[in-house]
């Protein structure tokens, strides 16, 4: 089975990370892979019905570099979900490329090294929206409120399970 290996792109939405799975799947606007992860780079994102300005806005993003999934591409439009698989379409330039992950175990430790006897840093409670750094098959490196650690890949949002990044 090969691995995934982060792809540079160069333009507004950076590095973009796939599934090997999935890998055959492109964007008809970008040529990016099909799904992949991207961050809300605004304060605020309006979460439309449809791809333009003239359709309703079924609610919005609060949550600057909240981790989403893009499933589709319309013009300047994207559809993307978030962890509960609720989404819409958002305008691309309320994105980046830039990666964050949600932490969805309690008090998850964040280790000096990626092993579940490495000494412990800190500790991410449930929900916070970190940087996503470096991965491993099982661990990723992140950065959240200014405690940088190592996690198990298992307990973030965001990350796919086989994407090793470095």
């Amino acid at each position: 089975m090969k691995r995934a290996r982060s792809v540079l792109i160069a333009g507004l939405l950076g590095a973009a990370m796939l599934s090997p799975a999935l890998a055959s799947e492109r964007g008809p606007v970008t040529n990016l892979p099909m799904p992949r992860y991207v961050s809300l780079k605004a304060e605020e994102g309006n979460v439309r019905r449809g791809p333009s300005l003239s359709h309703r806005i079924d609610w919005v993003f609060k949550r600057r570099n909240m981790p989403l999934k893009i499933t589709g591409e319309y013009g300047h439009w994207r559809r993307v979900q978030d962890r509960d698989g609720l989404g819409g379409w958002v305008h691309y330039s309320l994105l980046s490329g830039v990666r964050h992950v949600i932490v969805d175990g309690d008090m998850t430790p964040m280790r000096v090294k990626p092993s579940a006897e490495a000494e412990v840093n800190a500790y991410a409670e449930a929900g916070v929206v970190a940087r996503l750094e470096d991965c491993t098959l099982d661990w990723c490196r992140i950065e959240a409120n200014r405690s940088k650690g190592w996690v198990r890949k298992s307990v973030l949002w965001g990350v796919w399970p086989e994407e090793i990044r470095d």
